[in-house]
């Protein structure tokens, strides 16, 4: 969800780096954003604001795909043919080191981006080497949907570990009687999003893909552990077979047709499924609790996208504009209020009207706060393709859960150095 996007990171003055030198980040006019795919229908909306006040350049919106990793790969193949088009880039939080490294972002002056009052792991997704190359626009931590009038019915409790929600989704299943109803469901398919519900399961059992030390570690009996668990659920159902094609979008869809007790997704869900133009079949039956964990209460991956400046950009000024007044206190709150994004500035959090509209944000604050990022590499294409080939071969029941994490952990020893 790339609309509702807040900028800034939190309680940090971590100094963004002087700007590359001969940088002009006053030349004005058009330039675009590039993004993924908008499914909140809202960033056309402050677009259109910001060009309204902005005459000396408009910003236009280049929607790419909703695949985090096929517009990762056209950000890239556009930097290599110097598009000056190509102005702003909305990035996932992970490609932060890689763009910095590869000369994709160039960094922001830190008099016109300070980041005091963000949250800081959204400050840290941003940096690389002390500087700071994109604004961090929106955050996001992992959240546990689940249908409340169903928890309800049966006197159940929101579950803390993947064998409670198992116990609840049979007991429901049971009583309902409802060859439809399917337990859980996050995402499987050979993307980005796998990786994430990977690092996810695997911290969720007390393992790591990376240590404090910064080497890989997940030929362990925790990390086989999250990994085995995912691959369990899959074999006897409690995951649905069709699930290993999903995405986002397939997973809150099938949620809000009412198909699955419980969904792990992050905050944008929680106002679509909201909406009562029909699209969503259990407005008023649904809440959010902390992601449950394999072997205690879960730990989320840090999610969220930041917005950053392409070193080809003709017009740097308007770019510079934008993102400042995308990140603009008054725009990040109606963005929140508007699509239930996640903000990257710790005040919106705590807002009266915010709180009102959307009582889990204590939750999500705290699964952003907590989450784990993944790991940082200059090459993390390879990194995550590899940590994809590893699951989802083992979510197939094509490579043991063991075996996968044995060859895993050869693979990103000689990616991660």
């Amino acid at each position: 969800m790339l609309a509702a996007a807040a900028c800034g990171g939190g309680g940090s003055s971590t100094p963004a780096g002087s700007s590359a030198p001969g940088v002009d980040f006053s030349k004005q006019g058009d330039t675009e954003l590039w993004t993924g795919k908008d499914t909140s229908g809202n960033l056309k909306n402050v677009v259109a604001a910001f060009n309204a006040q902005h005459p000396a350049g408009k910003v236009i919106i280049h929607e790419l795909p909703d695949n985090a990793d096929q517009q990762r790969a056209q950000m890239i193949q556009n930097t290599q043919i110097k598009n000056p088009k190509m102005g702003i880039l909305s990035t996932d939080v992970v490609w932060t080191s890689e763009f910095a490294a590869k000369g994709i972002l160039v960094p922001l002056p830190a008099d016109q981006f300070p980041t005091d009052g963000f949250l800081k792991p959204t400050v840290d997704s941003a940096t690389y080497f002390n500087k700071v190359y994109a604004y961090p626009q929106s955050s996001d931590g992992g959240l546990l949907y689940y249908r409340k009038d169903l928890l309800d019915k049966y006197s159940l409790q929101p579950p803390t570990t993947f064998d409670e929600m198992k116990a609840d989704c049979t007991k429901i299943k049971a009583g309902e009687n409802n060859p439809k109803l399917e337990c859980f469901a996050g995402q499987y398919n050979k993307y980005e999003g796998l990786t994430v519900n990977f690092a996810e399961a695997v911290n969720g059992a007390g393992g790591v893909i990376v240590g404090d030390d910064g080497k890989p570690n997940v030929n362990t009996p925790e990390a086989i552990k999250g990994l085995s668990t995912l691959a369990d659920w899959f074999k006897d159902g409690t995951i649905p077979k069709g699930a290993i094609t999903w995405q986002e979008e397939q997973g809150r869809i099938a949620f809000q047709a009412g198909n699955l007790i419980f969904h792990r997704n992050w905050g944008y869900v929680y106002n679509l499924a909201a909406k009562t133009d029909g699209s969503s079949k259990i407005v008023g039956k649904y809440a959010v609790a902390p992601l449950p964990g394999i072997a205690g209460p879960g730990v989320s991956s840090l999610g969220g996208h930041n917005q950053g400046i392409a070193t080809n950009a003709e017009n740097k000024g308007t770019a510079a504009d934008f993102i400042k007044y995308f990140c603009s206190e008054e725009v990040m709150k109606a963005n929140v209020i508007a699509t239930s994004s996640s903000a990257t500035r710790e005040g919106i959090y705590s807002d009266p009207a915010v709180i009102k509209k959307f009582p889990y944000m204590p939750i999500q604050l705290k699964s952003i706060e907590t989450a784990k990022p993944r790991p940082k590499a200059v090459e993390y294409g390879d990194v995550t393709l590899a940590i994809q080939d590893a699951a989802y071969g083992a979510l197939q029941g094509q490579t043991q859960p063991d075996a996968a994490m044995a060859s895993l952990q050869t693979k990103l020893q000689t990616l991660i150095k």
